[in-house]
């Protein structure tokens, strides 16, 4: 059963940004999710199974 994540929320991931931050937020959902760093803006691509296995506990709803 796929996570409860939608657009707004923010996450904080197990594995570090290069910039040193672990706060992110969902732009896009499906499939492949666009997250953005929360630090330092920078959007990533990630698949659902990755960021699913990633992430430590959503923050903000």
């Amino acid at each position: 059963m796929p996570m409860k994540l939608e657009v707004g929320d923010k996450v904080e991931l197990k594995k570090q940004h290069p910039c040193g931050n672990h706060i992110f937020e969902i732009l896009r959902t499906g499939a492949d999710f666009r997250i953005r760093c929360v630090k330092c803006d920078r959007q990533v691509w990630i698949d659902r199974p990755t960021l699913e296995k990633r992430i430590k506990k959503v923050i903000e709803k």
